[in-house]
């Protein structure tokens, strides 16, 4: 809202010094080219003066060239009344460019059904949208994961063990906050880097277990002193291997032998191109020691920053204690949306096609 001391100059009339004042802040690109002016009516009642005063001011401007107007829209800066204003110059700060993301995998999402769901949520929510979401995630949505992960994985997964989060990298952080900044965490080398930079950002400390053929080398796994190990078991990046049974078998037996934790990040797994995904660690293990993670922005999109973990019971009510006050940090919409998206089955086929895709590329 522009802001005017319409007393400290007393020479004129009102309607001249707000033209004046205005117009200076058009020159000198305080207010970019083409912005859009406040009505008439609320720069009055802003400044304490009569809609007669900023109509004439406007009306000056107008026909000076610094502002135009447009039926029905309003009062707008000329595009051309200045050339934009240099970021040294004491005006207008430049403007943001949008830069890039990072490309993702072509997927071949199919948006129609999305879109739908999208009309229906907005239709049978309503204004409830707009309410906090709970801290661990929507019921709708924890429920629908728990259905996938027994459907698609083999996994038996109590609804209320599944957290909602937005994307891998978030989770990640909490999981230090879960487990303790005094823990060291064992991570795979090479490995997905933005692991360790999220836990090292975190406060916590990181050792790099090399990688071989099969997964993490038994001799740099049984020689660790981390507390916490997290592995990628279908697709360890960027080495693409893939960790065989008894290597998953080994991670449990070193998780066993103490106060041990492994998180599974279970990346990629959703395009495996056997009838049966390999079990997965969550599952050989019961749910004891080890923490399933996965996210929806590599199956999906990029653009989709969702993930969810499942803690073993074990870690539920300490995650309840110490993090339960956090708020949920996906909106309820995109809950609601992706909850719908997968009990319908289109999450499914939509994997369907691209392992179909896939296997033809192979």
């Amino acid at each position: 809202m522009l802001t005017y001391d319409l007393k400290t100059e007393k020479k004129g009339p009102l309607y001249l010094r707000l033209y004046a004042l205005i117009r200076e802040d058009i020159r000198s690109g305080v207010i970019p080219p083409g912005s859009r002016l406040p009505s008439k009516r609320t720069l009055a009642e802003h400044l304490g003066v009569s809609v007669v005063t900023v109509d004439g001011a406007y009306k000056l401007l107008v026909d000076e060239g610094y502002a135009v107007s447009r039926e029905r829209s309003g009062f707008f800066t000329s595009p051309d009344a200045v050339p934009a204003a240099s970021p040294h110059s004491g005006g207008a700060f430049e403007p943001l460019r949008e830069e890039p993301g990072e490309p993702g995998q072509d997927l071949g999402f199919r948006y129609s059904a999305l879109t739908k769901i999208m009309r229906e949520v907005i239709t049978e929510y309503g204004e409830s949208l707009l309410l906090k979401p709970p801290a661990f995630g929507c019921a709708e949505l924890r429920n629908a994961i728990a259905a996938f992960l027994l459907r698609y994985r083999g996994m038996r997964v109590e609804p209320g063990r599944v957290i909602i989060g937005s994307g891998a990298e978030y989770l990640y952080g909490m999981l230090v906050q879960l487990l303790g900044r005094d823990k060291l965490y064992a991570v795979e080398d090479p490995g997905y880097e933005k692991i360790r930079r999220v836990y090292e950002a975190s406060g916590a400390k990181c050792e790099l277990l090399a990688m071989d053929g099969d997964g993490i080398g038994t001799g740099a796994l049984l020689a660790s002193r981390a507390d916490v190990l997290h592995v990628t078991p279908y697709h360890s990046y960027p080495t693409g291997v893939t960790a065989t049974a008894a290597k998953r078998r080994e991670y449990l037996d070193w998780a066993a032998r103490g106060e041990r934790t492994v998180i599974e990040d279970d990346f990629d797994s959703e395009f495996s191109l056997t009838r049966k995904p390999q079990e997965t660690l969550f599952s050989m293990d019961g749910g004891e020691r080890v923490i399933y993670l996965n996210t929806f922005s590599h199956s999906l999109a990029p653009s989709m920053r969702m993930g969810y973990m499942v803690l073993p019971e074990r870690l539920m009510e300490e995650y309840r204690s110490r993090l339960g006050f956090y708020s949920c940090t996906v909106p309820l919409f995109d809950q609601y949306v992706l909850a719908k998206f997968i009990d319908r089955g289109h999450f499914e086929r939509h994997l369907n096609r691209v392992r179909r895709k896939l296997r033809q590329q192979n």
